[in-house]
């Protein structure tokens, strides 16, 4: 028998109204993602989006030299794939999982036709493109003028906002990479953390113990983000009725 799960976790599902989320409800499927599984690669063509509802998936660039950098973080709040409606089917970012997870998963010519209809898909998702935009900006602004220890927390703080635990599974290199510094930075900045009872830090996954502590710490790029995606989406009439999505 299949597992029902509800869709509703990912807020832009919650967002559509009956007629229209009951017009791709049959055809969305609710997949795992693992910890480094490649949602696409660059240049690659979608064939899917994915609307997480309890994964974080990363959003990166990667240089001719292979070094690489997170330009945007995705979760419960948006979806992957954004080129598919946005007029192109291609991007030269890479989209990898970062905490695993679940994602509800739509065929990219599903996504388009309903978007094409011009409905409340269609403004949900162009809302939370310039959400999306916001983030990556400000991550560029962030990335040239803060400590690593301000953007350590800011990212915690954006992964608290899109996974149901306080607890994840992510290495220190990864954590890195994400940030486009050296991981002895990482270690540094965590063990600061550590010490002031911020979060706890043990072979690959980290706690965090005292949200508050990292709000102080953080830059307000947080805020920023935080702030316009909560306007952008503010107005959204979430469904009353439980929605769910059969595990194939």
């Amino acid at each position: 028998m299949p597992s029902p799960h509800r869709s509703d976790h990912n807020h832009l599902l919650a967002a559509l109204p009956d007629d229209e989320f009951g017009r791709i409800a049959s055809h969305l499927e609710l997949v795992p993602l693992q910890l480094g599984d490649m949602l696409y690669e660059p240049g690659g063509q979608l064939q899917h989006a994915y609307f997480p509802t309890t994964a974080a998936v990363s959003l990166h660039y990667v240089m001719e030299t292979g070094a690489s950098a997170e330009a945007a973080g995705v979760g419960n709040e948006g979806v992957v794939g954004i080129s598919l409606f946005m007029g192109g089917s291609t991007t030269p970012s890479s989209a990898v999982v970062q905490i695993a997870g679940d994602a509800c998963r739509l065929e990219a010519r599903l996504l388009n036709h309903e978007f094409k209809r011009g409905g409340v898909m269609q403004r949900v998702l162009l809302r939370y493109t310039q959400a999306l935009i916001t983030q990556m900006s400000q991550t560029a602004v962030c990335n040239r003028h803060h400590s690593v220890e301000q953007q350590l927390c800011r990212w915690l703080l954006s992964t608290l906002d899109r996974v149901p635990a306080r607890e994840f599974v992510v290495t220190q290199e990864q954590i890195a990479g994400t940030l486009g510094v050296r991981r002895e930075s990482i270690t540094e900045a965590a063990a600061r953390l550590q010490n002031a009872g911020v979060i706890r830090y043990r072979r690959g996954h980290i706690a965090v113990l005292e949200r508050s502590g990292l709000a102080t710490r953080a830059c307000e790029c947080y805020s920023v983000v935080a702030k316009e995606t909560n306007r952008l989406l503010s107005a959204v009439q979430y469904r009353q009725n439980t929605a769910v999505v059969a595990v194939r």
